[in-house]
């Protein structure tokens, strides 16, 4: 496609799409009008895709995720159809210009964090692999929420992104299911009749996903809640309006917001519901699609790969029997058989706490026939391993975790560390009883989003290197490695990194009011807030720091920003109070005259993928400093590392094989292993002996219990204090002191710039392995027993 014919295709939808003359358009005329002409390139092979899965009967790979944090999709389109030259002339030829015109794009707010990010590039990977593929979510109205600050405080407002017409999706009105809730159950023999309660319609919203060099598109398939019965003229005849439109605002609840608070009753209940609704509806599409091609429902294993992405979509395992059994005649031994060769389970998290439970009074409510089919998957599960001591069903609770392990045939961790610590913690029992259950795929990202696109300096200087074909084979990065001693070409890497820093460091001018020297290390933290991951001690540290600043102004100190974003749930109150503590800090320390050329503090709001992009290619340092044995994988850890952004981090997740291939020289590893944590948490007053043997950390305590933060109320955060000082369930106190000496290691290092650059260099060259590709493969051939349809 020429730029002419971009450029014509770009009036036409203009035009007669949106019904504006050039004259008149706006800039969100002129990003819909390109998105629709970019839309009819991916559709072409979406269309094709469809085709030969359906010629060659292929087994489709399913992905229910509760998040796909797609973000933008209109320059990632234009990528990976290798239309960049002539989108952008077209628009030049148009009079608009190119940036503007993507950045007004809404990031599709579907995702919270590392989860949703995972499912996104998992399908632009299995596109890019021509492995015939649905992703299965909800068509969230308001997303998480966005954040905003006020006095420091998290503010949380409704996400607006489909205020805007979006522009890649395609309703799906003949593909609707009517779902149930509650009700009562009439048991005959073997089988029941389910009468629900309360019905709610599920219609489909589809987005092609389109893979590198538009060879394969996907589809991200997202489910929207309608009312059975949207409007009752009867009410609305008689005054009441507002009960008239109820049934209507009842059934959207349950896709408006992600995650709603489950602090309530009435949450919790909405929360079930969600995750219901998704996993009923994907599976009776999965059933229809099925019955479309084949009437042996014998053959259903060998032509449908479920995976759950992690346990949100739980109630596959009862909802698929569920239909075998009760809708389709099948024998429940049989019924469960099929279902665990279908299914497959990813665990992301060693947290107990965050492996779901639902009390058996709500499950039974809401669901009284799974919760009978729960307990039969259960005592046969029981039957046929007399040993076992866990169970799907106890203490009230209906266990997710251990039910999808049940129901899966395939559990896989997503790290190497996180995969063997699953053996001997959460799913120690299950494993015993089932030692093959259990494997690993470690993460990875899509390089084409990744740095590709997100990076254009970087990935011009690697082209220029090495030639394109890294883009589909990331480890052809090693290639660089030869360069990494040649003073010009580490030149040119330093002069991309500088001009991403400096790129980064207007905006946030522009747009916060923040006045940062490129020339500062850019240190930067941009995660989920959770006491786990640790910004506590990333912030105690900080006020170490510039505490330690002004008591020795002389010493070199080397000039840094730190950055965070992140947001906290709703009802994570402790969270919300770091990211509060973090601003305070942050004003604090900007003010002072003495030091804030040395050092200084920034939390940018309402963290997305969009600003993700921003701050990954201009970061030198990465911040990965969760508590050893608590973080599954990460995945920002590997795009900071692919964009040459050197880690201080422990050994945790995915840090662990990052720096085994970037090399430990290469690494600002510090803190105790797993196997540490757990010997230090058994001891008593571990906190107080770690705060008296650190004075610089007694200090920094010392200055936020006395208000120096927060004058105005100087004991804002004394549950802060009292947690650090008290159980520090984890570890910062004990890990502070040798963070400290990692972080004066990190400034050692940074002084001597042309080193820097060349550890920075080498972990670029050394990432290819952390490639969404390399994962997908891993996914096909241990788990789903799935094969691409790309030709060669």
């Amino acid at each position: 496609m020429t730029a002419a014919q971009f450029r014509d295709a770009i009036l036409r939808h203009l035009t007669y799409a949106l019904g504006k003359d050039p004259e008149h358009a706006q800039v969100q005329d002129w990003r819909m009008a390109l998105s629709l002409a970019v839309r009819d390139q991916i559709v072409d092979s979406w269309f094709a895709a469809t085709r030969k899965s359906y010629a060659e009967q292929a087994k489709r790979v399913y992905y229910l995720s509760m998040e796909f944090l797609i973000g933008r999709l209109l320059e990632d389109g234009i990528v990976n159809l290798r239309l960049v030259d002539q989108a952008r002339g077209a628009l030049e030829e148009l009079g608009q210009d190119y940036d503007t015109v993507l950045a007004d794009e809404p990031d599709a707010a579907l995702g919270n964090g590392g989860l949703g990010r995972l499912a996104a590039c998992f399908l632009e990977s299995l596109s890019t692999l021509g492995c015939p593929a649905y992703g299965y979510g909800l068509r969230y109205e308001h997303g998480l929420f966005r954040q905003s600050f006020k006095d420091g405080r998290q503010i949380e407002a409704p996400e607006t992104w489909l205020l805007q017409q979006h522009a890649w999706e395609f309703e799906r009105p003949e593909a609707r299911f009517r779902l149930g809730f509650g009700g009562t159950v009439d048991v005959k023999g073997e089988t029941a009749t389910w009468s629900p309660a309360e019905f709610v319609e599920a219609e489909a919203y589809d987005t092609p996903i389109v893979g590198w060099k538009g060879r394969w598109a996907n589809t991200l398939r997202l489910w929207s809640a309608k009312a059975v019965d949207p409007f009752d003229l009867d009410s609305f005849n008689r005054g009441d309006f507002a009960g008239a439109a109820e049934p209507e605002a009842l059934a959207r609840t349950i896709s408006r917001v992600l995650y709603p608070d489950d602090t309530t009753g009435p949450g919790k209940e909405l929360r079930l519901k969600q995750e219901y609704f998704l996993t009923a509806s994907a599976l009776r599409d999965i059933l229809r699609r099925f019955d479309s091609e084949y009437d042996d429902l014998g053959l259903l294993p060998s032509k449908v790969a479920i995976q759950l992405n992690d346990t949100h979509p739980a109630i596959a395992g009862p909802e698929l029997v569920r239909l075998l059994l009760d809708e389709r005649g099948m024998g429940f031994e049989d019924a469960m058989a099929t279902a665990q060769a279908c299914l497959s389970y990813t665990n992301h998290t060693l947290l107990p706490e965050a492996l779901e439970s639902w009390g058996e009074d709500l499950f039974g409510k809401l669901l009284p026939r799974h919760l009978q089919i729960v307990d039969r998957i259960d005592d046969a599960h029981a039957k046929a391993n007399p040993s076992r001591k866990v169970s799907a069903r106890a203490d009230g609770q209906v266990k997710m975790g251990e039910l999808s392990f049940i129901m899966a045939h395939k559990v896989n961790g997503v790290s190497a560390l996180h995969s063997g610590l699953m053996t001997t913690t959460v799913f120690e029992e299950l494993h015993r009883l089932h030692p093959d259950r259990i494997l690993n795929q470690t993460n990875g990202v899509t390089p084409r989003r990744w740095l590709l696109s997100c990076n254009p300096r970087l990935s011009s200087l690697i082209t220029d290197t090495i030639g394109s074909g890294w883009v589909d084979d990331l480890e052809q990065l090693k290639g660089l490695e030869s360069h990494v001693d040649d003073a010009e070409w580490l030149a040119r890497y330093a002069a991309a990194k500088h001009d991403n820093k400096a790129e980064l460091a207007a905006w946030m001018a522009e747009t916060q009011g923040v006045t940062v020297d490129p020339a500062m290390m850019f240190d930067v933290q941009i995660k989920r807030l959770h006491e786990y991951k640790r910004q506590h001690l990333n912030i105690l540290e900080a006020i170490a720091h510039w505490q330690e600043i002004k008591a020795n102004p002389d010493v070199g100190w080397t000039p840094r920003v730190k950055i965070f974003a992140g947001k906290a749930a709703p009802g994570y109150f402790f969270a919300k109070d770091i990211i509060r503590l973090i601003n305070d800090v942050s004003e604090v320390i900007n003010a002072d005259e003495e030091t804030r050329h040395l050092l200084q503090v920034v939390f940018l709001p309402n963290y997305n993928v969009t600003l993700a992009e921003r701050l990954i290619p201009a970061a030198d340092l990465s911040e990965q400093i969760s508590t050893a044995g608590k973080e599954a994988s990460g995945t920002g850890n590997m795009k900071f590392a692919l964009n040459g952004a050197l880690t201080v981090g422990t050994l945790d997740g995915a840090n662990v094989e990052i720096r085994e291939q970037v090399g430990s020289e290469n690494f600002f590893l510090f803190g105790m292993t797993a196997d540490e944590v757990d010997a230090r948490r058994a001891i008593d007053g571990h906190a107080a002996k770690a705060i008296a043997n650190d004075t610089r950390l007694k200090s920094a305590l010392e200055a936020i219990e006395t208000g120096l933060f927060s004058p105005d109320e100087p004991t804002r955060y004394a549950n802060i204090v009292e947690n650090l000082t008290g159980p520090d369930y984890f570890l910062v106190t004990t890990d502070f002191t040798d963070y400290w000496r990692a972080q004066r290691e990190v400034d050692s290092a940074y002084g001597d710039q042309d080193a820097w650059m060349r550890m920075a260099a080498l972990n670029t060259a050394r990432s290819g392995w952390f490639s969404s590709d390399r994962t997908i493969r891993g996914y096909m051939g241990d788990i789903w027993n799935a094969r691409s349809l790309l030709e060669d």
